[in-house]
């Protein structure tokens, strides 16, 4: 996963694809208002493992996700040992 700061968004690449969450930054938090995946990832996963990829590095570098978008809650609601990341 890179953090795409031109751009204000992680991206996982897979087979020359992307998934890729938005972000913004506020009062130090990162807010995700929006996740999605090439359509050809669809299905596979790729969101998962970049939402995954998302706490692992909010967990190493101190920060808070403000999860906005409905995918990124419903993935912390199937993921609860996540919730040591959310504001």
């Amino acid at each position: 996963m890179i953090d795409n700061k031109d751009q204000s968004r992680f991206e996982l690449e897979e087979d020359g694809l992307l998934a890729w969450a938005n972000y913004r930054i506020r009062d130090g938090q990162y807010v995700i208002p929006h996740v999605e995946a090439d359509p050809a990832l669809r299905g596979t996963g790729a969101a998962g493992r970049l939402m995954q990829e998302i706490v692992e590095h909010a967990r190493a570098n101190q920060l808070v996700i403000v999860p906005r978008c409905s995918y990124a809650r419903a993935w912390f609601q199937r993921h609860p040992e996540a919730a040591d990341v959310l504001d």
